[in-house]
């Protein structure tokens, strides 16, 4: 897939006043210091598209972006390491929750994982609940690039080893790194793919 245009929607709490859903749509989640804004700018080719910051949980609400006019990306509070208050974390993890559950285009969540790290309780957590609403998902890896080859695939492989605890199927994995874009094509391809099976009708009859 060749990025020809990446644009700004919206930013808002309410799920009422989300855009039409008559595009396929993926959101991007995952701890607030996994990298997320950093790899949504790597995906498009615009460095600025997604506001990237060095204090963890910046990203306080749906942030919508259309790309090529043809498909959502969206991007999604993090989790984890925020420094709110507990009834700010609640309040994020409610309208998350509703987003989730309740938008009828959404075709897959890209789950961010730091691979530099070991299974995190939270992560697991945050598939275990995807499994729970029914939703399909994929994990995709960050941050590559700041070890070593054989470091990452132990990372991910014991990440594996703690799914197949709870989960029959593995989801597809990808591994990426915003510095050198690798993983950037097959990300790409994977969503091209998937919006080539999108029925608007399917949405409407549902």
């Amino acid at each position: 897939m060749i990025i020809k245009s990446a644009e700004f929607v919206c930013s808002n709490t309410q799920i009422s006043k989300l855009p039409d859903p008559t595009l396929p749509e993926y959101a991007f989640i995952g701890r607030s210091n996994v990298g997320k804004s950093s790899l949504i700018n790597m995906l498009t080719g615009i460095k600025g598209l997604a506001k990237t910051s060095q204090t963890p949980g910046k990203t306080q609400l749906i942030n919508h972006f259309v790309i090529n006019n043809n498909w959502f990306l969206v991007d999604l509070p993090g989790y984890g390491f925020a420094r709110v208050s507990k009834t700010l974390a609640e309040k994020w993890e409610k309208f998350i929750r509703q987003y989730l559950s309740k938008r009828e285009n959404l075709q897959c969540v890209m789950v961010l994982v730091d691979s530099r790290l070991e299974p995190q309780k939270l992560d697991l957590q945050f598939i275990d609940s995807l499994g729970e609403m029914g939703l399909p998902f994929v994990i995709v890896f960050t941050k590559s690039d700041k070890q070593s080859k054989g470091k990452t695939a132990q990372n991910v492989q014991l990440f594996k080893n703690e799914l197949l605890k709870t989960w029959e199927e593995i989801p597809q994995i990808f591994v990426t790194s915003s510095e050198d874009k690798s993983g950037r094509e097959e990300l790409l391809e994977f969503i091209n793919g998937v919006n080539q099976s999108f029925r608007l009708e399917d949405i409407q009859k549902d």
